[in-house]
Parts: structure tokens; sequence; C-alpha cells
């Protein structure tokens, strides 16, 4: 866990010199307002696994290593896009164990254990796409909700953290189809609905995004994970007023919220207010004792002298 939130803080490091130098900034936040909310991809409140990329699972099958085709090389070792992305050989043989198993067992019911195994292994691993499809194939058996959502939440792991545009919208593609059949089994899911409003600022319809993530508050108007996206959203089109206004009120739901603290600190920045900034960049300090977040807020609060 320790490194996963060491890898989220270096996401933020990195965000937050783009953001303050208007460069693009990493997939995983905002991009610049002239190049559209389509290329906007998602910081999801409590995701902090990475994936870095694993390709687009928009498939209808397995390819002939057993993966989500087109999702992972043949042996499990790095990829151009994902070079630190390895397996380690006693896994990589467990899950070529289960491979070989999934493709040679007709009992439809074991079949289905071996997919949940599959699933549990890729997740470990943090091949979340190749998760995802293993999931979706036991929701395609037992469909239900938290079926549904389960293989939902594993893509949207995946796309969270996303590498390249084109991966990124082929996995909110898929974010939003079974996103979808969650909310037909229960329209008023709030976790699913905001994972799909997300989903949508990937898509040519990010306008559907906004529409959902404000019905979430206007049902729950302290879900962290709305507020938290939506101030996102305000940066990304340099409405930084709007975003204070969010992040305030993402701080005034849970203070302890390190990321609402940080971005609330970049936002007062952005609107001048140093004073506000740095106030919130030494909350955000006090909140986490990780040495990437300090760093970030160091070159943040050295920007404001």
């Amino acid at each position: 866990m320790a490194t996963r939130t060491s890898s989220h803080q270096l996401i933020l490091l990195a965000v937050a010199l783009a953001l303050v130098a208007g460069l693009f900034l990493l997939p995983k936040v905002i991009v610049k307002p002239k190049e559209g909310k389509g290329e906007l991809a998602q910081d999801a409140a409590r995701t902090a696994n990475r994936d870095n990329g694993a390709a687009a699972p928009s498939v209808g099958g397995l390819d002939e290593h057993g993966h989500a085709a087109g999702s992972h090389d043949a042996d499990g070792g790095a990829t151009p896009e994902q070079p630190h992305m390895t397996i380690a050989p006693a896994q990589r043989q467990e899950l070529n164990t289960l491979l070989a198993k999934y493709r040679t067992t007709a009992d439809p019911m074991a079949k289905l254990r071996v997919a949940s195994d599959l699933a549990i292994k890729y997740k470990a691993v943090e091949k979340f796409d190749s998760a995802g499809y293993y999931l979706e194939q036991l929701a395609q058996a037992r469909p239900g909700e938290q079926a549904w959502q389960r293989a939902a939440d594993a893509y949207f792991e995946a796309f969270s953290f996303a590498a390249t545009q084109e991966r990124q919208k082929l996995l909110a593609a898929k974010c939003q189809e079974l996103y979808g059949k969650v909310l037909k089994n229960n329209p008023e899911n709030l976790d699913a609905k905001t994972n799909l409003g997300m989903a949508f600022m990937a898509s040519a319809n990010p306008v559907q995004g906004v529409v959902l993530l404000r019905e979430v508050l206007a049902a729950d108007p302290r879900n962290e994970k709305a507020i938290y996206n939506l101030g996102l959203l305000s940066m990304q089109s340099n409405q930084y007023e709007k975003a204070v206004e969010r992040f305030r009120e993402l701080t005034k739901v849970n203070p302890s919220n390190v990321n609402g603290q940080f971005y609330l600190g970049v936002a007062l920045a952005e609107t001048g207010a140093k004073e506000e900034a740095r106030a919130a960049f030494q909350k955000t300090k006090s909140l986490s004792t990780d040495p990437s977040l300090t760093a970030a807020v160091d070159e943040q609060l050295q920007k404001l002298n």
C-alpha cells in the first residue's frame, strides 16, 4: 500500500508542475482546455493502483495466451508502454497454469471458478484490464449489480491510469458499457454513477459526464468523489475560482482529504491567493509523511515566493 501511495503522490508532483507551467498534465488528471474534455482522464477518488496503460480490453474473447485480446505481451514481461510492469516468474507460472486450465475446462461451473481465480491473480499483479475481462465472464454467467460492478471497477482501475489517449478512450467505452449495466440494476448506485460520469469525460459526450456528477451531488451533497472530480473539471476549463469553491467544499466535508487539500492549494495559487495557497499546502504536508508528496508541496511553495 505504501508503494501505491508513493506512486500516486509522484503523479501529483508531475501534475502540479505541469499545471502551473501550462503544459499537458499526466493523463490521469487534466489536459489543456483547447484540446477538449475528450482527453481528460480521471483521478478517481480512492484509486491508487497503477496500470500504466494496460491495453484496452474491448474484446469478445481471449488471445492465444489467454489474455484479454491485445492486453499484454506473451510472457507477462515489460512492454514499451509499461516498461516496469513485469510479472514475477512464480506469479507468471501460476497464471500460465490457470490460463491453460481455463482453456481446457469444459464444465461451465468449473470454468467460472477458474475465471474467478484468474481475476484475483491478475488484480494482484495490477493487470486490471485482464482482471476485468474475467470478472466480466463471471457477470455474464451470473448477472447482477455487484457482479457487473466488480468487472466495471476493474476496468476503471485500468482506465484511471491509461497511458495513451487511444487506450483511455477504449477503456472508457468499456466502463460506460459495464457501469450502464450496474445502473440498470440499481439506478441509485452513486459510486457507479460517479465513475460512469468520469468515463464519459473521455468520450464524445463529456457533457453527459458533468450531468451525472451533478446528479450524484444532488442525491448526496457530501459525496467526496463527485466534489473532487468536479473540482478537477473546473481546473481543466481554467475556472479556478470555481475549483477553489469545489475543493473548499471537499476539505470541509473531509479535512483529511490529502488530494483535496493539495488541489485547493494549486487552485488558490492560480487565483493569486498566495497566503491561502501556502496554508493549504502546509496543511497537505501535515496530512502525510510521504516524501514525494512533500517534494510536490515544496515545489509549489517555492513558486509562491
